[in-house]
């Protein structure tokens, strides 16, 4: 079984909603995720490898959407980084997967690629950022 992810554009270096694009990658491999997890849990050789593929594949989008929530570049991209790490965890899943539901796992190696090639120009810029001002118009502390 076969689900295909939508094509993406391959310059993503000049998206201002790069933080977005990434999370909705997450989203979309989630989606398609379950199905391998599906596949990898009926073989016992490779049923401890569905929960981990399946749980570092929710960490992604998880962490995205939690350190764009964050006020200060630093918390932020400490997040995104955990959201990195999460990335090479499923890469190293479906690697290990690619036996048992072949070809589709390259297509996902891919998308994770973009992933992670987005967050390693996320990372950086975050972390020169500086807090968000707490006195903004129309809040109180």
């Amino acid at each position: 079984m076969s689900h295909k992810l939508s094509p993406v554009s391959a310059d993503t270096s000049n998206d201002p909603l790069l933080r977005m694009r990434a999370y909705t990658l997450g989203q979309e491999l989630l989606e398609v995720a379950w199905v391998d997890a599906k596949t990898l849990s009926s073989d016992a050789l490779t049923e401890e490898i569905s929960g981990q593929l399946y749980a570092a594949i929710a960490s992604i989008s998880a962490n995205i959407g939690e350190g764009y929530s964050r006020s200060s570049g630093k918390d932020r991209s400490r997040i995104f980084e955990y959201a990195l790490g999460s990335v090479r965890e499923a890469m190293v899943w479906y690697r290990a997967a690619k036996p048992v539901i072949g070809e589709v796992s390259t297509e996902r190696l891919n998308k994770l690629e973009e992933i992670r090639r987005m967050l390693l120009v996320i990372i950086p810029r975050e972390r020169a950022k500086t807090i968000r001002p707490k006195n903004r118009p129309g809040l109180t502390n």
